[in-house]
């Protein structure tokens, strides 16, 4: 079983398409890298169905933490958002970082996006130190299924 969470290095490798390591958190990343992508081409009738395939990653990744993850600390601050949604974000970040590439935009506009991407990756790794030291906690269930967007009953 896979407790630990991946580096930020790895993790931005998989939201750039390559997943060196089986993880939970890695292929979800990917996952999610490629729906960020499919988002910038879809339709508008799409994004409904894209949007969702995010929150059924966001969910499982939220679930895979709260089984593996050790419990904070009684004291341990609490963060703002869930992993999920920190590696949806991440994942995001690099699907606009990485289209800066073809030239498209300002090179101010493709500093800030890499800047971001960066900045973001490195408060994941905060994020993650603090998490396996127990000294931060993330909220719980946030995430609502898939199924519940859908306005499905579980």
């Amino acid at each position: 079983m896979t407790t630990g969470l991946p580096s930020k290095d790895l993790l931005l490798n998989a939201c750039s398409g390559t997943v060196i390591h089986q993880h939970p958190l890695l292929e979800a990343a990917y996952e999610l890298a490629g729906l960020h992508e499919a988002r910038h081409r879809a339709e508008p009738a799409e994004l409904l169905e894209i949007d969702c395939g995010r929150a059924r990653l966001i969910h499982d990744i939220d679930r895979w933490t709260a089984q593996n993850l050790p419990r904070p600390l009684a004291a341990a601050a609490l963060h703002t958002e869930t992993l999920g949604m920190v590696v949806d974000r991440l994942a995001r970040f690099s699907v606009d970082a990485h289209n800066t590439l073809d030239g498209s935009v300002s090179e101010c506009r493709s500093h800030y996006a890499w800047r971001r991407l960066a900045e973001l990756a490195l408060a994941y790794a905060d994020l993650a130190h603090d998490l396996t030291a127990r000294t931060r906690r993330i909220p719980d269930s946030v995430a609502p299924h898939p199924k519940e967007l859908r306005g499905q009953q579980v």
